[in-house]
């Protein structure tokens, strides 16, 4: 369970970092796309964490 919280915090602070690093305008389409599966792959941590508590 400790290695679960570890990786959604992992996780939060590449989203939280990537988004800081998001320009204004003419995203680029890899970013937009790395963003995309870093929260998705942060909602299967979520539920799993769900599913084991």
């Amino acid at each position: 369970m400790k290695r679960q919280a570890t990786r959604i915090e992992e996780l939060e602070r590449r989203i939280a970092d990537l988004k800081a690093r998001l320009p204004k305008h003419s995203i680029p389409p890899a970013m937009i796309l790395e963003l995309e599966e870093l929260e998705e792959e942060l909602e299967r941590a979520r539920a799993r964490e769900e599913t084991i508590q």
